[in-house]
């Protein structure tokens, strides 16, 4: 596979790229997404989105303003709208599946392989489903498919308006998490390792590093106004991770990802790109999924935080797998043929039972918090309605005079943001001490009567004289915490004022 040398070298031709084979296995994606997107209710984060749009700023504690300023947007259009308000993260993840198959189209894949690589991608579970909901994650894996497609146009053709237009991307996802910077910091090193050098010799790239600085700064100055909660969000992210198995099974766990056909083309495309000839000019992004695999092992990463880099190893796999089965003999590529047909089958066949088209009532509630964990995507879009109508009837049974000096403090970020998007018509201010809420605002200290959505009570009497239980919240179904077993406290007589006392109630 030659390179081009210069900025109007000839580009070598490619196979045609395939609409038709991307766009069969793009549409039902997006049928599969839109439905699921109609099911349960609203996902806990997608609660605090809201919240936090209602509440603009340059930026949160634990994210940038993007996915705030999204929801509010997407609410403004179609109010109390859950399925509107996915949309965005729908549309992002059909993109990652074309641009997937795109990525196969620049590594020289024909109509089978580009077809393979889409397949690939649509049949993973994870990759697939976080589409079905709008969180940070959904948001940035994308986003993430979008700058590396923009990066291999690059090395093929040399255009470095591709490079600021990957610059912008990056500012852009910059405000939705920070876990863009690893992406380059690995690419760096491994263009200087692999090449092509050039990469990071091009004006535009470092024009375009120059206004993802001037991009983050208000974040950055929000986050040093408020002692860098974005820092102790990762050892909180690392404390979780080692629940979930630790680094010993990061590796592997982050490969399942993928899912059934994903997981073999990421291997595959991951091994094609380090001793593929074909692929040398690719060979940098191989050594870049290792670093970030290291990196976020290190430091306590999330099992999918490199999931971004996985639409251009699932492409280069597919490209791999269909240049294989053309090369040997006919008994073995029927053998590889029909095993990838068998695992295209059964990822597909997973999506679909994975997919929320269950009703509540068929739905199980969750034998522990494990169980609940793993499922979250479910447990955690269940009982909000309920919690709102329990927390109601607590502040309706209060005496006039005590709901005028009324406020409600709760456990979790998750019930005060469904209580702020499904109550606050009708229930007094609302605050929390968990993650990002915390920094919404402090409890005034006039406020005589305290009306707590969960917590233990032996930390709510070391701010308070009096604590009695006056509700409960136990939904069938719902999260652990957040809308099952959770008591209402009503509380009085404030020992300290919550200006002493409220950033030690804070955590994120």
């Amino acid at each position: 596979m030659p390179r081009p040398t210069g900025r109007h070298a000839k580009v070598e031709e490619r196979p045609a790229m395939s609409w038709r084979a991307v766009a069969a296995v793009a549409i039902p994606a997006a049928v599969v997404l839109l439905l699921s997107a109609t099911r349960y209710g609203y996902f806990g984060d997608e609660l605090y989105f809201l919240a936090a749009g209602r509440r603009p700023s340059w930026g949160y504690a634990d994210q940038g303003p993007v996915l705030p300023l999204l929801s509010r947007l997407m609410d403004t259009l179609a109010p109390g709208s859950f399925f509107v308000l996915r949309l965005p993260s729908v549309i992002l993840t059909v993109l990652a599946i074309v641009l997937c198959a795109m990525l196969a189209h620049e590594f020289g894949g024909g109509r089978w392989a580009q077809a393979l690589a889409a397949v690939g991608y649509a049949t993973s579970p994870f990759l697939l489903l976080q589409g079905t909901m709008l969180t940070t994650n959904a948001v940035d894996t994308a986003l993430w498919v979008i700058i590396t497609w923009l990066v291999v146009r690059w090395v093929r053709v040399r255009e470095d308006r591709l490079l600021l237009a990957a610059a912008l991307v990056t500012a852009l996802d910059m405000q939705v998490k920070w876990l863009i910077p690893f992406f380059w910091i690995a690419v760096v090193i491994s263009t200087l390792a692999f090449g092509p050098r050039e990469l990071v010799r091009r004006p535009l790239l470092w024009l375009g590093g120059a206004i993802v600085v001037v991009a983050t700064v208000p974040e950055l100055i929000w986050q040093a106004h408020h002692d860098w909660p974005q820092l102790e969000m990762g050892r909180v992210i690392g404390a979780e991770q080692d629940i979930l198995g630790g680094r010993l099974q990061f590796v592997p766990m982050s490969i399942s990802l993928a899912g059934f056909l994903g997981a073999l083309l990421l291997m595959w495309g991951l091994w094609s790109l380090l001793v593929w000839d074909v692929l040398r000019p690719y060979r940098f992004l191989g050594l870049t999924l290792i670093l970030l695999y290291a990196a976020f092992l290190i430091t306590g990463g999330r099992i999918y935080y490199a999931a971004g880099m996985y639409a251009v190893m699932i492409a280069a796999g597919a490209v791999g797998v269909v240049s294989t089965a053309e090369r040997l003999m006919p008994g073995w590529r029927r053998a590889l043929i029909g095993c990838t047909v068998a695992l295209a089958l059964a990822a597909a066949v997973f999506v679909l039972f994975s997919t929320p088209w269950r009703s509540a009532e068929d739905i199980h509630p969750p034998a522990d918090d494990a169980e609940a964990a793993i499922n979250i995507g479910v447990y955690g879009s269940m009982g909000w309605h309920e919690l709102a109508d329990e927390v109601t009837r607590a502040y309706d049974a209060l005496t006039p005079q005590e709901r005028e000096h009324a406020v409600i403090i709760t456990d979790t970020y998750w019930q005060a943001s469904a209580l702020d998007q499904l109550g606050r018509d009708r229930l007094p201010p609302l605050y929390s001490p968990s993650r990002g809420f915390g920094y919404f605002g402090t409890p005034p200290d006039d406020a005589s009567v305290v009306l707590a959505v969960g917590g233990y009570e032996a930390v709510l009497r070391t701010q308070f004289e009096h604590v009695d239980p006056v509700g409960k919240i136990d939904t069938r179904l719902g999260f652990p915490g957040n809308t099952q077993d959770v008591v209402i406290w009503k509380c009085t007589g404030l020992r300290k004022p919550w200006a002493q006392v409220w950033p030690n109630w804070m955590h994120l």
